[in-house]
């Protein structure tokens, strides 16, 4: 699959569960293809999308407590093909090349960062433990440190392709979701006219607004849970959600709300970013465009897991009345942003 041909960009079948992956399997599969000695110790860790795991390992040389563990990334089956994981793999590796803090693979004893389960066809990899917390907030001038880090990233982005990742547009992020949530019927009758109407307003007006972007890869998810504090710094973590994707994307993610209401902050993010790394002062127009589809994404991404039991339960409100109509609301007041943010003449 390529970026040329994402007529289903989210897998080539039905993602599966992980009924099969047991404490036995995800130990035995360690020790199997590394010279790591687990203790049995695995702490499951917090992540809805794939199953993430805290292993002890034996290391009489630890000099710290994170390098008595590693963390073991089991991916959901079905939704990346081996070709789009170890793109991601490659881009981690190219920004720790070029000294830019991120979080990524570790070898495996054959040289490659990716195997699979013997039985049930499950790629995983295997990550250092680095302690940290995520921020809260941001000073100014830690806005302006993100932007610095956030133009070196795009800059390695930008030295080459990632022909089977998914490009973020209209269709990737909103018509594919919509199909789905209407053949799936997971939408309310008496609320679906309503929202789908909406969504498609925003998808019709996103394509000729994103076919001006520049393209190239991105972090994709680049919120603040995403973005840690260590001892050594800031730092990048989980690239599961790598994109193609304009910079805009991975800035408005990690902004608080619209340049509008807080111009100080994105003003030292923008010149944090200018000073590595030129920008597309036109793509800011946008942001409230990916804003949307994101909501859009979010929900056929809930509802393609809603087998998942992991799901109901943290997205309790999903199939009830007052989230899409809450949903719908947000998606109407974010086409009125769009349209305004178009009649602005690039004054941000």
């Amino acid at each position: 699959m390529t970026n040329n041909d994402q007529s289903n960009p989210w897998g080539d079948k039905q993602t599966e569960f992980f009924y099969q992956l047991t404490p036995h399997v995800i130990l035995d599969e360690i020790e199997k293809h590394t010279d790591f000695i687990c203790t049995g110790r695995a702490l499951a860790l917090n992540s809805m999308e794939n199953r993430v795991y805290e292993v002890e390992i034996e290391n009489p040389q630890a000099k710290t407590r994170s390098e008595n563990f590693i963390i073991a990334k089991f991916y959901r089956p079905g939704r990346w093909s081996k070709e789009q994981i170890l793109e991601e793999h490659q881009f981690t590796k190219d920004l720790i090349d070029n000294e830019i803090p991120a979080v990524g693979p570790l070898s495996f004893n054959d040289g490659s960062t990716l195997q699979e389960v013997t039985e049930g066809g499950i790629y995983f990899t295997l990550f250092p433990k680095k302690s940290g917390r995520s921020p809260s907030e941001l000073s100014f001038e830690e806005y302006g440190r993100v932007g610095r880090l956030l133009g070196r990233m795009h800059a390695v982005g930008k030295s080459k392709k990632a022909p089977n990742r998914i490009s973020i547009n209209e269709k990737t992020y909103g018509l594919h979701h919509l199909d789905f949530l209407q053949k799936s019927k997971t939408i309310p009758f008496h609320l679906e006219k309503p929202f789908i109407e909406i969504a498609q307003k925003i998808c019709q007006n996103a394509n000729s607004q994103l076919q001006k972007l520049t393209y190239h890869r991105i972090h994709g998810d680049c919120h603040f849970g995403n973005l840690i504090h260590g001892s050594e710094g800031l730092f990048w973590v989980d690239f599961d959600d790598m994109l193609n994707g304009p910079a805009v994307q991975d800035l408005w993610l990690i902004m608080p709300g619209t340049h509008k209401n807080f111009p100080r902050e994105w003003d030292s993010l923008l010149n944090g970013y200018e000073t590595m790394n030129s920008f597309e002062e036109s793509s800011l127009k946008t942001a409230e465009i990916f804003r949307a589809l994101r909501l859009i994404h979010f929900a056929g991404w809930i509802a393609k897991r809603w087998k998942d039991p992991a799901f109901p339960r943290a997205f309790p409100q999903f199939d009830s009345d007052r989230y899409w109509t809450e949903l719908t609301i947000d998606l109407t007041t974010q086409h009125r942003l769009i349209a305004e943010s178009q009649e602005i003449s690039g004054n941000f």
